[in-house]
């Protein structure tokens, strides 16, 4: 069945859009962590910063790009000689130095941001591909706002990017403007209309501001785009951008549906989520798809109970499979008899249904006064059970 699937490329962000979260910044040394272990997930493509920035990214760009053998090493420029030069510069000991160059083509950005005209935005674009194509073939071109941009001065920016050059091209929503049918019907309509683009990747950036990130990936996945964007755990400007975990894991889960794979090694999922927490300080809310701490937690009774009969019935991700150990039963007021006993058993404590039935009221009264019932509030709770059934 692989056989037939479509490979769809993983460019990770982590270490360039990611960084660019408040109180995200790294180290060279700890983004150096951060791309050691973006090796082990096997994404396609690390892009390891944004070189002129500073300093500190230019060294981490360079060393990343010395050390790092069996992924693509990117870095970011603009559209202009000094930043595609510098970027050059930190990337080229890479294996295989992809060169990132981007603009913006919205008349908003045009008009306000660049305050330049269609025309010398066009002109711009073209020479900064042409300049990054003296120095490598593994060129990337990005039109930034592109899901505020007029269509068809899109499509005019596209085509001339791979005619200078470019091997893969980029829609940014960069301000997470998109919705799914929208942005997968621009992705179908620049691959309908862009000429040349059956030589090249087509990409897609997306940033989650309304909460949409992953869902105008997976849209424009399904229309024909060949590369995703995303970060570990979604971090990025702003709300955000297009979490690599959830990405990843809706096209393996459902294979079925959009016929397509990644390289991507899941099993160093949960792994690559905390060290970034580690390294960041910046937490994953509980609740989050894939990677967060209740992401494979059940409480419910009726839950509880699928899940000791049948996994499938409540959990469609076999926690393993993203480097979790196991499924996790938390005692709470919405558990009921079955998960309490087996909690019981695994502690030596094993009930009969009468036994049960006299100490499942005081699990009740005990859990309806606090979040979460421990093995130690179980102990205290089996010690008072027994000695009010001696007293009677």
């Amino acid at each position: 069945m692989d056989s037939e699937l479509r490979r769809i490329l993983i460019f990770d962000t982590t270490l360039r859009d990611g960084e660019q979260s408040p109180g995200a910044t790294m180290t060279p040394r700890e983004k150096m962590r951060v791309a050691r272990q973006l090796q082990r997930l096997r994404v396609d493509v690390i892009e390891a910063g944004f070189p002129i920035a500073s300093e500190g990214d230019f060294v981490s760009v360079r060393e990343i790009a010395r050390e790092i053998r069996n992924v693509q090493v990117a870095a970011i420029a603009r559209a202009k000689p000094e930043d595609i030069d510098c970027a050059w510069e930190a990337l080229k000991d890479a294996a295989d130095p992809r060169l990132h160059v981007f603009i913006s083509t919205s008349d908003i950005h045009l008009r306000y941001q660049l305050k330049k005209t269609r025309d010398e935005v066009l002109k711009e674009a073209v020479e900064a591909v042409r300049r990054a194509r003296a120095y490598t073939t593994n060129v990337e071109f990005s039109a930034t706002d592109a899901t505020r941009s007029e269509r068809a001065f899109l499509v005019q920016v596209l085509e001339e990017a791979i005619a200078a050059g470019a091997r893969t091209v980029n829609i940014a929503d960069t301000v997470g403007y998109a919705v799914p049918d929208e942005f997968g019907d621009l992705v179908a309509h620049m691959k309908a209309h862009v000429s040349g683009m059956d030589r090249v990747v087509l990409s897609v950036h997306c940033h989650d501001d309304l909460g949409l990130a992953v869902a105008n990936s997976l849209a424009a996945v399904r229309h024909g785009a060949g590369q995703v964007k995303c970060t570990v755990n979604g971090i990025g400007e702003r709300a955000g951008n297009a979490a690599l975990e959830e990405v990843v894991m809706a096209l393996e889960v459902r294979k079925d549906s959009f016929k397509c794979t990644t390289n991507v090694r899941t099993e160093q999922i949960r792994e690559s989520s905390r060290l970034l927490t580690r390294v960041t300080g910046i937490p994953v809310q509980p609740n989050k798809a894939i990677v967060g701490a209740n992401a494979f937690t059940h409480e419910s009774g009726i839950h509880q109970d699928g899940l000791m009969k049948k996994k499938i019935t409540y959990e469609i991700i076999e926690p393993r499979s993203v480097g979790e150990a196991e499924t996790r039963m938390v005692l709470g007021k919405h558990s009921g008899r079955r998960a309490l006993n087996e909690r019981l058993t695994q502690m030596g404590h094993p009930l009969t249904s009468s036994e049960m039935e006299r100490f499942f009221p005081v699990f009740k009264e005990w859990a309806d006064s606090r979040k979460v019932i421990s093995d130690a509030d179980l102990e205290e709770m089996l010690a008072f059970s027994r000695a009010s059934s001696k007293a009677c």
